[in-house]
């Protein structure tokens, strides 16, 4: 018999096991196993006589494949089950494992107990892998390299903070030593100054004027001029910047606002048949603080202006592909939920700088209307703090000066970082 019908008569077999073989886990053959495979096998034969004839002939090789087929079968059957009964042992264990009745035999009040108990445990890690010190001794190295600045910025900056914070508290002329006099600075400031009530107006008139509108210009500007071509772009940014550092730019509004007939201002205007004779800009209260203001907006386009230019180079162009297929149809749907989210950090940096400007003015007025100015209508809250501190050398009062204009720095840019959040929603 050749090897092809040998292999058939062996899956023969194998098949008709599968299907009536009675598994009893004994890999020797039984007269009922015979039986069976001895059906299948004449079973299968009588469907094709040479094949029954091929197996009658070959009495001696079929029993060896028979029963060596067989052994196969159970062998394979005994497999199954042995993985069978060590899976359901398996599955016995886990349900008597501690592990899993452990919450068995505990009271809903023990639970609650522990799940509060690792609650706290939880918050205590997590509160001292925020704390300072755990992420200074994680990062340490980053910390170290910050130290050389850290150490100036805290020297110059915040320790004269609150250095003058606690000034405000005292009595300090600059010649003897400091005496405490409580709150009697700022009792004196806000009921019985009204030099500085008229300065505190005219800085918050300042600031909510010149601070949005300057910041609305230094953006749109910086927006328009990212548009051209690099070289373009890089003369008007010149331009647009240059008077916020020209050394000069009082000189040629002095000449502008020239109280005289030869004034430009007045010239153009008498020329033009607007005014009858010479306005004093700089002289009259009314005119003052409104002359102030343009001239503080002109001056305003600068380190702010530059950081919108920046920003503006860093947004990423693919974002706007991407608005376009979500449904961005115009120019200003791209700068409110596209540009202007990917540069918030230049946004919160300009708002910073335009805040800071807009309450820090003293330097416009004393040149252009003096200090004091007529009537202190182009007074301000530095320029108060300047009389008090470089003229009367009244160092106390001064400093509860520059903590309320400390104050109000602080609070308006909380203000306005609440609101840039608010930015592409």
């Amino acid at each position: 018999m050749d090897d092809k019908k040998k292999s058939d008569i062996l899956n023969m077999l194998h098949d008709a096991a599968d299907d009536k073989l009675d598994i009893d886990f004994d890999i020797s053959p039984d007269d009922e196993d015979e039986a069976v495979f001895g059906e299948a096998v004449t079973a299968e034969a009588l469907e094709d006589d040479e094949l029954f004839g091929e197996v009658s002939a070959s009495g001696a090789e079929d029993d060896k494949l028979f029963e060596k087929a067989m052994q196969m079968h159970k062998k394979e059957e005994m497999d199954k089950a042995r993985e069978a009964i060590e899976e359901e042992k398996r599955l016995e264990a886990e349900k008597t494992d501690p592990k899993y009745s452990y919450a068995k035999t505990k009271t809903d009040a023990e639970l609650e107990e522990e799940f509060e108990r690792g609650r706290k445990n939880a918050q205590i890690v997590a509160k001292k892998k925020n704390s300072v010190r755990y992420r200074m001794k994680r990062s340490k190295a980053s910390y170290a390299m910050m130290a050389p600045y850290f150490i100036l910025f805290f020297t110059f900056t915040v320790l004269p903070v609150v250095m003058s914070i606690g000034l405000s508290f005292t009595y300090f002329n600059m010649l003897e030593a400091p005496k405490f006099n409580g709150w009697a600075n700022y009792i004196k400031l806000f009921l019985h100054d009204d030099i500085f009530i008229i300065s505190l107006k005219n800085t918050l008139i300042f600031a909510v004027i010149t601070g949005p509108i300057s910041y609305i210009l230094c953006l749109l500007f910086a927006w328009i001029i990212n548009e051209f071509r690099p070289k373009v772009r890089t003369f008007l940014t010149l331009i647009f910047y240059a008077p916020s550092i020209c050394g000069n730019a009082y000189m040629v509004w002095s000449l502008i606002l020239s109280s005289d007939r030869y004034g430009y201002l007045n010239g153009l205007l008498m020329k033009l048949g607007l005014i009858d004779e010479q306005r004093l800009w700089m002289q009259d209260t009314k005119y003052i603080l409104p002359c102030l203001i343009v001239v503080q907006l002109w001056l305003s386009l600068g380190t702010g202006f530059l950081s919108f230019i920046a920003g503006l180079q860093t947004v990423d162009k693919s974002l706007y592909e991407a608005a376009a297929i979500d449904g961005v149809k115009n120019r200003w749907q791209e700068l409110w939920y596209v540009t202007l989210p990917a540069m918030k950090p230049q946004l919160m940096f300009g708002a910073v700088m335009q805040i800071t400007q807009s309450f820090a003015v003293a330097d416009i007025s004393i040149q252009l209307a003096g200090n004091p100015s007529v009537n202190y209508a182009g007074s301000t809250v530095v320029t108060h703090l300047l009389d008090y501190g470089s003229t009367r050398f009244d160092m106390g009062y001064a400093s509860a000066i520059a903590t309320v204009l400390f104050l109000l720095m602080v609070g308006t840019n909380k203000l306005v970082q609440r609101l840039l959040r608010r930015v592409g929603e």
